[in-house]
């Protein structure tokens, strides 16, 4: 299956470069360009894009605002947000998380590394490494006070085994990493994740990563 990518970026020849980057690859193809928000989430309902590439400062409507209404769209729930910053941590990477993107990429990344992350978030999992979590979650929670305003009341609706998985996923784990880690299948290990994020009403891993952190299942620590 080729995976179809949207850009969203205010500059046209950032715009260029990711599509030759992007088209390149022979399951990836550009199917529409956005130069501001309004534009981004109008052609991610006409092309019902599998990922979209999205850059936060842009005119008019941000990338913010735009990542919140593709994702809590029903018409565009399964459109993943992926996040351009010109930083690997910047200011707005973790209100971009919390909006419903799936993760974070830097502008200047390489060819192969944009391609396969563009895969990793269209198969449905969060593009945050280990040490970029630890590093956006020590930002932005540790010592600053997080926004209550996605956080479930409870989390007695998991088992303890889905907390126990959840707790994994929050530290960067992958699905087959949480298996080994537990003596259990791949397939399991992911049921258990799915479930924990139903339960929950998070959009995607990434989400599920931004709960565990506000509601102190897993507390931030230093580098």
């Amino acid at each position: 299956m080729t995976v179809k990518v949207l850009l969203a970026d205010d500059q046209a020849l950032v715009r260029a470069g990711f599509r030759v980057l992007i088209d390149s690859a022979p399951d990836l193809t550009v199917v529409g360009e956005a130069a501001n928000g309004h534009d981004a989430v109008r052609l991610a309902r006409e092309t019902m894009a599998d990922v979209v590439l999205m850059d936060v400062r842009m005119p008019g409507m941000d990338g913010l605002a735009a990542t919140r209404e593709i994702t809590r769209d029903e018409a565009t729930a399964g459109v993943r947000v992926l996040v351009l910053t010109t930083f690997e941590i910047d200011e707005y990477v973790f209100a971009a998380l919390q909006a419903g993107a799936s993760g974070f990429l830097g502008k200047s990344v390489e060819a192969g590394e944009l391609q396969e992350a563009i895969r990793v978030v269209a198969r449905g999992e969060a593009l945050l490494s280990p040490l970029a979590t630890r590093r956006l979650i020590t930002r932005f929670l540790d010592g600053r006070g997080v926004s209550a305003q996605h956080v479930p009341e409870d989390l007695a609706v998991l088992t303890e085994r889905e907390r126990e998985v959840m707790i994994l996923v929050a530290h960067g784990r992958t699905n087959d990493e949480i298996a080994d880690l537990l003596g259990i299948s791949r397939v399991t290990a992911k049921t258990h994740v799915n479930r924990a994020m139903t339960k929950l009403k998070a959009h995607d891993r990434a989400q599920l990563v931004i709960i565990a952190y506000e509601t102190g299942l897993v507390r931030p620590q230093s580098r």
